[in-house]
């Protein structure tokens, strides 16, 4: 790696296809999909499927973007790489830092979804608790060598798949044969107030909780410095993602809902004065009497939010990696060792999203929504860098008269309707008086890394003297 030391490790390539393949899948399904679907469907009821599509189509496209680059140029920390090299010092530093304080807070709502799993089994556990238990078990597997990390997500996901499809397979058996009760039936989909039962703005005001369900799949552009093969892994997992969005969000999605009616399902998940008190997809399988399925369906959904999380531990860890080398981040935070784990960039992180085990502590029945809405503010920023990035970074190919390996969708339309897209999520949050914070949040964000940029460039100017001083 440039820009280590002679004493330092490196990075290993010890990311397999398969391994590459399910990192990509743990970050698109997770508590977005099994939690979070809770508070699309009160305010969307069936229309979230078409939600749902459409922000998944988006995250596709912005992954298509990032893919070309990361092909291009496969190394960590890729986010800030590229907003440095072909946008300015700072777009990479906002970014760097940006994407690292997304994952702490997807890290954050992951650990404590999984509080909420618990629950169904043990109701007298604290979430703080729960929240406190798997942190130390997900940094613990981090801590141990990419291999171990990999194999461990590659499980995780492994799990989801099985469990999503197993699930699509029962629900349809139920449908079809009858077997899930007089009121189970497709027309659910319509006849309980219609596809859209709050209109079309209750479809739009979900958008915002949707797309925090999409916060993940950029994961992959973490993996290009440790993947085998690069070149080759990337694009095809980036292709098949759009397959994974159909089969398992739009097709776990519209047998759920046509298992039993959304607003019976909605008033059952709503008895516990929690929108967010348990998974839709627990709570049908529960409903249905069918308590094997839905004891399964929540071990699962536990595991995915672990995978989430996980995906989330790597990833930060390797962001940081990447600003400390660029120098953007403290340059001990670079510092590998002899097995190539960067833990000092891993313990790091681990402090910040220690904060998670508090939120539990102080404020448990809103810590969730909390968090989401943060997660979204900074992931309206990630894709809009990454889109504004690529849109730089392919004048640069076209100056240099160079033709990408794996080219984004309709460039450079597909960068404006990306760019687009997620200027109206802000607009819609900001009619959310729940999430309102989160936006306002967002320039003092940006004025707060300007300020820490100027900072840091003062104090590098400074030894630089100081250095040259020295040296006379």
């Amino acid at each position: 790696m440039s820009g280590q030391n002679s004493q330092s490790g490196e990075l290993k390539r010890g990311l397999k296809n398969r391994h590459i393949q399910l990192i990509a899948l743990g970050g698109a399904i997770g508590t977005g999909l099994f939690l979070g679907s809770a508070g699309v469907l009160k305010s969307a009821g069936p229309s979230m499927i078409l939600g749902y599509a459409i922000c998944g189509f988006i995250a596709f496209m912005i992954m298509r973007q990032l893919g070309e680059m990361i092909v291009e140029e496969p190394v960590a920390g890729s986010f800030s790489h590229f907003a440095h090299k072909y946008w300015g010092g700072f777009a990479g530093f906002l970014s760097g830092w940006n994407c690292w304080i997304l994952y702490i807070l997807v890290g954050m709502s992951e650990l404590t979804a999984v509080g909420k799993y618990i629950h169904y089994w043990a109701p007298d556990i604290p979430t703080w608790v729960t929240a406190a238990a798997f942190f130390v078990l997900i940094n613990a597997i981090n801590l141990a060598n990419v291999k171990v990390f990999g194999e461990a997500e590659f499980w995780f996901a492994i799990i989801k798949v099985v469990a999503i499809v197993g699930m699509i397979a029962l629900g349809s058996y139920l449908l079809v044969s009858g077997h899930g009760g007089p009121q189970a039936s497709v027309s659910n989909l319509w006849s309980h107030g219609g596809f859209f039962p709050n209109g079309v703005s209750g479809l739009v005001m979900a958008m915002a909780i949707i797309m925090f369900s999409f916060g993940g799949l950029e994961m992959l552009g973490f993996t290009a410095a440790e993947a085998d093969k690069p070149k080759t892994v990337i694009p095809k997992a980036i292709n098949q993602v759009i397959y994974r969005i159909l089969i398992f969000y739009i097709g776990a999605l519209v047998i759920l809902l046509s298992l039993t009616p959304w607003d019976s399902l909605l008033e059952t998940i709503n008895a516990s004065g929690d929108s967010y008190s348990g998974s839709p997809f627990v709570q049908v399988f529960s409903m249905l009497g069918s308590n094997t399925a839905a004891h399964i369906l929540n071990f699962v959904v536990l595991t995915a939010a672990l995978s989430v999380y996980n995906s989330g531990t790597y990833c930060n860890s390797r962001m940081l990696l990447g600003m400390a080398e660029q120098g953007d981040a403290p340059k001990g935070l670079a510092k590998i060792d002899k097995r190539g784990v960067p833990v000092r960039s891993i313990l790091a992180s681990a402090a910040v999203t220690l904060v998670a085990v508090l939120l539990n502590y102080l404020i448990p029945q809103h810590a969730l929504e909390l968090l989401m809405s943060l997660v979204v503010a900074t992931l309206v920023i990630n894709w809009a860098m990454i889109s504004f990035s690529h849109f730089k970074f392919r004048q640069h190919m076209n100056k240099t008269q160079q033709t990408p390996l794996f080219k984004a969708l309709w460039y450079p339309y597909g960068n404006y309707v990306c760019l687009a897209f997620v200027a109206f999520i802000l607009g819609v949050m900001l009619l959310i008086p729940g999430i309102q914070i989160s936006v306002y949040a967002i320039p003092v964000w940006v004025v707060f890394m300007w300020v820490c940029y100027v900072i840091k460039n003062k104090r590098g100017a400074q030894q630089a003297l100081h250095a040259a001083s020295a040296s006379k």
